[in-house]
């Protein structure tokens, strides 16, 4: 069991939302670089992410589902899709670890994406 005491004065612990970027969401910025892959216009038609950890370790999985709309939304999706596992993602203090594509058909208007992501605290 641990214990803390709470009358201590502790002046060098990292407080929510400090350090570089470790334990805080990538999700907006995973967003905003598959927004600009998948060029406009896009929407982020549902966007969730939820904690995920392993004996060694923490990250976050994420759910997302993309529309592509225009007249060239086909040809865009499928070069959005293309090389997506490889692709280089710039996510401070996290990287992703795994991504792929889970759904991709036409809709009305457009094409839809949903994609899976994990990524995982840099340490």
């Amino acid at each position: 069991m641990t214990s803390i005491d709470i009358k201590a004065v502790a002046t060098n612990l990292l407080r929510n939302g400090e350090g570089a970027g470790q334990g805080r969401d990538p999700l907006p910025r995973l967003l905003a670089q598959l927004m600009e892959r998948a060029g406009d216009p896009a929407t982020v038609e549902r966007a969730v992410s939820r904690p995920w950890a392993s004996a060694l370790f923490q990250g976050r999985r994420h759910i997302i589902a993309l529309s592509l709309t225009g007249p060239d939304a086909g040809a865009r999706r499928t070069a959005f899709m293309q090389g997506i596992e490889e692709a280089e993602w710039n996510l401070a203090g996290h990287f992703v670890a795994d991504i792929s594509i889970d759904d991709s058909h036409p809709i009305e208007g457009g094409e839809w994406v949903e994609l899976s992501a994990l990524t995982i605290e840099d340490w």
